[in-house]
C-alpha cells in the first residue's frame, strides 16, 4: 500500500475512529446517521477474525503513515526483542523521528512532519536528519535547525502547541527542541489500537 494522501474523513469512516484527530465532516456523518430513523439500513457483512486483524494493522500503518515494508520489518526487529511484542513495536514506531516531530508540537499532523524532516528542517543531536523513519532514542534531543526557526509553518504549529506534553518527551520552548526521554508506557499512547490483533496477525 502506497502511503494515502487522499481524504482523511474517508479512512476514518472506515474504521469508524477518528484516527487523524477531531474532524467536523467525521462528526457531522455520524450525527446524521444517528437520526436516520426508519431507513432500512443493509447488514454489514460479519467481518472474520483475520479480517480484523488485517484492519487493525492497516489502521495503524494509516494513522502513522508507514509503508507495508517499513511496518513489517519494525515489527521484526519487535519481535527479536524481550517482552511483550505489541507493546514493543507501539513504542518502536513512536519513537520515529517524524513521529516524534508530530508528539513535539513542531508539526500539526505526521504528514506535515514528514515533509519537515525531509526537507531538512530538523535536527537530532545538532545534526540534521533528513529520513522520517529514523528511529530516536532516548536521550536525544529533537529541534528545529538554527535557520528553520523562523519558518511560518513552525512557528504556527508551535504556537498552536497544547500545554500537557507527552510525560516521555520534554520541551525547551527557547531552543525550539525536545528530549525524547524514553520509550513511552503503552497507557500513555493515545491512539485506540489493538496491538494484540497485529501479533496474532504476523503469527499465523
Amino acid at each position: 500500500m502506497a502511503r494515502y494522501i487522499g481524504p482523511k474523513t474517508k479512512i476514518a469512516r472506515k474504521f469508524k475512529d477518528q484516527i487523524y484527530g477531531p474532524d467536523k465532516f467525521y462528526t457531522r456523518r455520524e450525527e446524521k446517521n444517528a437520526t436516520m430513523k426508519g431507513r432500512v439500513v443493509a447488514k454489514s457483512s460479519k467481518i472474520s477474525e483475520y479480517g480484523l486483524q488485517l484492519r487493525e494493522k492497516q489502521k495503524v500503518k494509516y494513522i502513522y503513515g508507514i509503508l507495508e515494508r517499513q511496518f513489517r520489518n519494525t515489527f521484526k526487529k519487535a519481535s527479536a526483542k524481550k517482552g511483550i511484542t505489541g507493546e514493543i513495536l507501539l513504542q518502536m514506531i513512536e519513537a520515529r523521528l517524524d513521529n516524534v516531530v508530530y508528539r513535539l508540537g513542531i508539526a500539526p499532523t505526521r504528514a506535515a512532519a514528514r515533509q519537515l524532516v525531509s526537507h531538512r528542517h530538523i535536527v537530532v543531536n545538532g545534526n540534521v536528519v533528513n529520513i522520517p523513519s529514523y528511529a530516536v532514542r532516548p536521550g536525544d534531543i529533537v529541534g528545529v535547525r538554527e535557520r528553520s526557526k523562523s519558518c511560518e509553518a513552525i512557528v504556527d504549529s508551535l504556537s498552536r502547541r497544547s500545554a500537557s506534553a507527552y510525560p516521555w518527551l520534554e520541551w525547551d520552548s527557547n531552543q525550539m527542541s525536545g528530549k525524547f526521554m524514553q520509550y513511552p508506557e503503552r497507557e500513555a499512547i493515545p491512539e485506540k489500537i489493538n496491538e494484540q490483533l497485529i501479533v496474532e496477525l504476523y503469527s499465523k
